[in-house]
């Protein structure tokens, strides 16, 4: 259906009893506090799935492998959550959340135990698949809880839920290598913590979350007609395109290198079936559409969803490299603890400026120049890492530190605002599984970019400084190579091994590959000023929502199935947008 800007832009609509009808009750009862710890519990093991096991891959390659497609056990899981929360959030918004909120976390506590017993690497994989399908419920958080409390409530019910994600996200690495370190199992226990996670939130999603039925999302209407006039095409050509464009983009300089026809020829059919996706949703007149017509026409809408894609594109892409920066330049490698720590920086950022700042949105107000000034007060700080290198090891943590606690203030608040801004909150589910999606391409992107610029990099400044310098040293010609392999590996032997090699040549050849590193790792962080003036743009078109900020509640937990027209009182009439 054609809107015309003055209809996209009205207030959301769909939100119809006020807190006040229900009683204050409502927020102590078992389902509403049940459901509430469900995805507290959800979320953290929706992040430990990754934020744990990720940063240990080659340790539990050497235990169970070795075999080179260890990699996939990243790969997976981030498709499977990319893929997951649009079609998550689709469904039930049609049919109901509960059971596709019990089936994730069914799946990932099973996923968790293929995992913590695999004995290979492609059991492993498998296991983290389903690991990774499962994240797409924990991830869904933001729209069954804002569905559930009042829109004025929505901010500060999301900071105490980010709490949960610290242990994991927040200080993941630290407490892979805590587990390692600690415990007989090692890294197994990145799954055992998971298992706990999961099936304590599959318990207490059983026992207490109830929200709208189908029926009493759609009154008499017959299920089998829903199921009909399902957009399974959509859906289809949404999957396969998705699919493609992530994996290739994975694929990209860490699988194959980028010239490969692997990885063009992935990224290709997967842009051309995202835009066939598009164009089918937009040009066929279609009963229920995977994405509501309106949904991308709505400026500020599109606008918000950009800048969270922007910010999880930091998250991903300096999660990536600046435990890389860490080790390189200020860390000893074999003091696994030390490099978990450091490496903890970027997600404690994030989720520190997540909980922050939707603790603060609605004292300070005015959310729309909270995300103005939290992206330039992060671009700041991220662009200032430029003046960083091997000596600044404090300057370079604490800006780091601030820059990405101010974009994980934007990126709290935006995903808020991102179920606010819709024309109608019965599809705040898609709303928000589009948003998570496109978050995860832009951090698959980000990361691809930032990866291929440092490898760039280095490969250009390492020989172009070490090899000057060791020459000066009195290296001879003819032991260069071997001299440059066996510094960047990290190899003392080699090292040692290499004809004509004394202490000053050893200690002149790492001093310039700690400067050539600092070198590339400060054109890393220049090349994020465009992402941020990117962001910084697309905060001056999202909407001002506080006006929106009322007691209303969209979809309530725990209660009896009402009739008809207590359904249209509280979703609101059915919408073509």
């Amino acid at each position: 259906m054609e809107s015309s800007n003055q209809d996209v832009q009205e207030k959301p609509t769909g939100s119809k009893i006020n807190v006040t009808d229900v009683g204050k009750s409502y927020y102590y009862s078992l389902p509403f506090l049940g459901t509430y710890l469900a995805l507290c519990f959800n979320l953290s093991a929706c992040t430990g799935g990754f934020a744990l096991i990720a940063p240990i891959l080659s340790i539990v390659n050497e235990d169970i492998g070795p075999d080179p497609s260890i990699i996939w056990v990243a790969l997976v899981y981030s498709i499977g959550q990319g893929i997951g929360l649009a079609l998550i959030g689709r469904l039930s918004d049609l049919f109901g959340r509960r059971y596709f909120l019990i089936f994730a976390s069914a799946l990932g506590l099973i996923g968790c135990i293929i995992c913590a017993t695999a004995k290979s690497v492609p059991v492993l994989i498998g296991g983290e698949a389903l690991v990774g399908l499962s994240a797409a419920g924990g991830a869904s958080y933001t729209s069954v809880l804002s569905e559930m409390v009042p829109v004025k409530h929505r901010f500060p019910a999301q900071s105490f839920i980010y709490l949960w994600q610290l242990p994991t996200a927040g200080f993941g690495p630290a407490l892979a290598y805590i587990f390692i370190l600690n415990t007989q199992a090692g890294w197994r226990w990145c799954y055992y913590y998971n298992i706990m996670w999961n099936g304590l939130s599959l318990i207490l999603f059983i026992a207490f979350y109830f929200p709208p039925t189908f029926e009493e999302k759609h009154g008499k209407e017959d299920i089998y007609k829903w199921l009909k006039k399902y957009d399974y095409f959509g859906t289809g050509l949404f999957i396969a395109g998705e699919v493609l464009f992530l994996l290739g983009l994975s694929w990209g300089g860490s699988v194959y290198p980028w010239r490969s026809a692997y990885v063009i020829s992935t990224l290709v059919v997967g842009v051309i079936t995202l835009i066939a996706f598009a164009t089918y949703e937009t040009k066929m007149n279609l009963e229920e559409p995977f994405v509501p017509k309106g949904l991308f026409r709505r400026r500020s809408w599109v606008a918000v969803v950009i800048l969270i894609g922007v910010c999880g594109g930091v998250y991903y892409a300096f999660a990536l490299v600046w435990p890389r920066m860490v080790t390189a330049l200020y860390s000893d490698p074999n003091d696994l603890l030390q490099v978990g720590y450091e490496a903890c920086v970027v997600a404690l950022g994030i989720t520190a400026g997540q909980i922050v700042g939707c603790g603060l949105s609605r004292p300070l107000g005015r959310t729309k120049f909270q995300l103005i000034g939290s992206i330039a007060a992060g671009a700041i700080c991220l662009s200032s890492m430029t003046t960083c290198d091997q000596y600044t090891r404090a300057r370079a943590t604490a800006l780091l530190f601030l820059g990405t606690f101010f974009i994980g203030w934007a990126d709290g608040v935006a995903q808020i605002m991102c179920g606010i801004d819709i024309a109608d909150q019965k599809d705040i589910g898609v709303a928000c599984g589009m948003m998570g999606t496109i978050r995860a391409s832009f951090g698959a992107g980000c990361a691809a970019i930032y990866s291929t610029i440092l490898t760039n990099e280095l490969s250009s400044k390492v020989p172009g400084q070490v090899v000057p310098a060791v020459l000066d040293a009195g290296l001879p010609k003819g032991s260069v190579t071997q001299f440059l392999q066996a510094l960047t590996s990290g190899n003392v032997t080699m090292l040692q091994e290499v004809k004509g090699v004394t202490a000053t040549i050893i200690q002149d050849g790492s001093s310039a590959l700690k400067q050539a590193s600092a070198d590339s790792y400060q054109v890393v962080f220049f090349s994020s000023i465009a992402f941020s003036v990117l962001a910084f743009v697309c905060a001056f078109f999202t909407a001002d929502v506080d006006k929106y900020l009322t007691n209303t509640v969209s979809a309530m937990v725990g209660r009896t199935k009402p009739t008809v027209e207590e359904v249209e009182m509280v979703m609101g009439p059915k919408s073509d947008v």
